[in-house]
């Protein structure tokens, strides 16, 4: 899979790329992520990246040539799957949407800042619209970092097991079992005797129960999800 992101802050994302599981899909092959700085592609004399609002909004806009022609060159060279803008108004990711993600072959990736992007971008460029959560952040790259983290965990080979992913948490619906750790006792508090039993099918069925309990406790919202999908 090969990811690009189009940003005006590259620098926010050289940690979140160069670390953990990101960096091991990347050594492997698996994965590459190429961040692209959006000044590179501005054909204004100070590398400006933004422009006022018509309608006297308040709040810079990010300005359509230098995005459109990110855009254009990079798709000169690939075809992508999915062109996505980061925004708090776009759909909320989930975990079904990760899914469906991880299984693209190319994706780009526009990140926004200061009010937003010309809408003309949206309109004429943009496959897809994601918003990570209902708040505003500062810009996209944070959202960028977090839907490419939760795809790239996906792909075949990344997890050194690969049934990992499958037990996470909203994978169908439910939130995830607790978990323990050796030691099995410590200053009196003790791991669930059945986790201990040995009895696999025993085991697989207290942890479903829990997930199940979980969700309906803490996730109300997810737990109807569930019940719908039973």
């Amino acid at each position: 899979m090969r990811i690009d992101i189009i940003s005006v802050l590259p620098e926010i994302l050289e940690s979140p790329f160069n670390h953990s599981i990101i960096k091991r899909a990347k050594n492997k092959g698996l994965a590459e992520i190429h961040v692209h700085n959006l000044r590179d592609y501005s054909e204004d004399k100070h590398r400006r990246v933004d422009d006022y609002s018509f309608g006297k909004g308040a709040g810079m806009v990010m300005a359509i040539q230098p995005i459109e022609k990110a855009i254009e060159t990079l798709c000169s060279e690939r075809d992508y799957d999915e062109i996505i803008f980061t925004s708090p108004d776009g759909h909320l990711f989930n975990q079904k949407e990760a899914n469906k993600l991880s299984l693209k072959k190319n994706l780009l990736m526009i990140c926004g800042h200061y009010k937003g992007i010309d809408q003309r971008i949206r309109d004429h460029y943009v496959t897809m619209e994601i918003s990570v959560g209902d708040y505003v952040l500062t810009g996209g790259e944070l959202a960028a970092a977090i839907i490419a983290d939760s795809v790239v965990r996906l792909l075949p080979g990344v997890l050194s097991d690969e049934t990992s992913a499958l037990t996470d948490s909203f994978q169908d619906n439910l939130l995830s079992p607790p978990v323990y750790t050796r030691p099995a006792e410590y200053k009196n508090m003790k791991v669930p005797e059945i986790l201990l039993s040995g009895n696999d099918k025993l085991v697989e069925d207290w942890k479903h129960e829990q997930a199940i309990e979980r969700t309906k406790r803490m996730r109300p919202d997810l737990y109807k999800k569930y019940l719908g999908d039973e």
